[in-house]
């Protein structure tokens, strides 16, 4: 009776083993069906760095996405531009684009050309049209602060950095994130120089390249009113609009950036 019994323990054993892959086979198949998606670079804008998309980087990365959080230079469209180009150059596969801001600017001009960027998503960033600055994108329509919060850092060779006031960060850029969150950002935000600002940009690949947007409601630095405008110039293929959001959307709702990224990536 005794030896039936072990018999039949053994038999339910081996046929879970058959059913349940093991902790290498499961692994196994993670890494491939990542494999398999797109990377998604994500290109942050002034006053902010890399870090900016630490919310998103989690929420992509859980689904199985490889994530790149470019530092963008931010000296100059062209510039920084081409440094986006040499990174995108370096990546096999498929990418989505993601650029915040500014950052918007920067992926409109880096994609142009690539066949490996499969979308690209803007969060409450510029999508230019040829010969369009940043800075007349964001006063395009009214509501724009920034210009009242900055102050100037002189280079010497007839340019300035830019950066927010610490003390006005929160309320210009992040207002609906934590105030110590936005307090450390204030901190360490790279400042961004003010030919990057004001350069126009070149054919913008949202032209051949499907677009999708997340507009911030309360944005600060490029009113909403921009951002619906140049959705809707775009032809986007979903817009999703954050009514209470600042411009640090990112930050304030990941989720919601992440969601839009991963249906980019689809």
């Amino acid at each position: 009776m005794r030896v039936r019994k072990v018999f039949a323990v053994l038999g339910t054993l081996l046929a879970l083993a058959a059913v349940v892959p093991s902790g290498a086979g499961a692994a196994e198949e993670t890494e491939k069906s990542g494999a398999k998606k797109p990377t998604v670079v994500l290109v942050h804008g002034a006053f902010a760095d890399a870090s900016s998309w630490n919310g998103v980087v989690e929420r992509l990365q859980r689904k199985g996405y490889p994530v790149i959080a470019v530092a963008n230079p931010l000296r100059g469209l062209t510039y920084d531009a081409n440094y986006l180009r040499k990174v995108l150059a370096s990546i096999d596969g498929p990418v989505v684009l993601a650029g915040h801001s500014y950052g918007g600017m920067v992926g409109s001009q880096a994609a142009l050309g690539n066949k490996n960027v499969k979308s690209l998503v803007y969060v409450a960033a510029f999508a230019p049209e040829k010969g369009e600055s940043a800075l007349e994108l964001s006063n395009k329509f009214p509501g724009s602060t920034l210009g009242d919060t900055l102050q100037t850092i002189d280079l010497g060779d007839g340019t300035k950095d830019l950066v927010i006031q610490q003390d006005k960060y929160w309320q210009q850029f992040a207002a609906d994130v934590p105030r110590r969150e936005a307090t450390l950002a204030a901190a360490t935000q790279r400042p961004v120089n003010d030919s990057a600002l004001t350069e126009g940009a070149g054919d913008p690949a949202w032209h051949a390249i499907p677009s999708y947007f997340v507009n911030a409601g309360k944005d600060k630095n490029i009113p909403v009113a921009a951002q619906r405008w140049m959705a809707e110039r775009a032809h986007a293929k979903a817009v999703v609009e954050v009514r209470d959001a600042s411009h640090s959307v990112a930050v304030s709702h990941p989720e919601t950036v992440a969601d839009l990224i991963v249906r980019a990536a689809r």
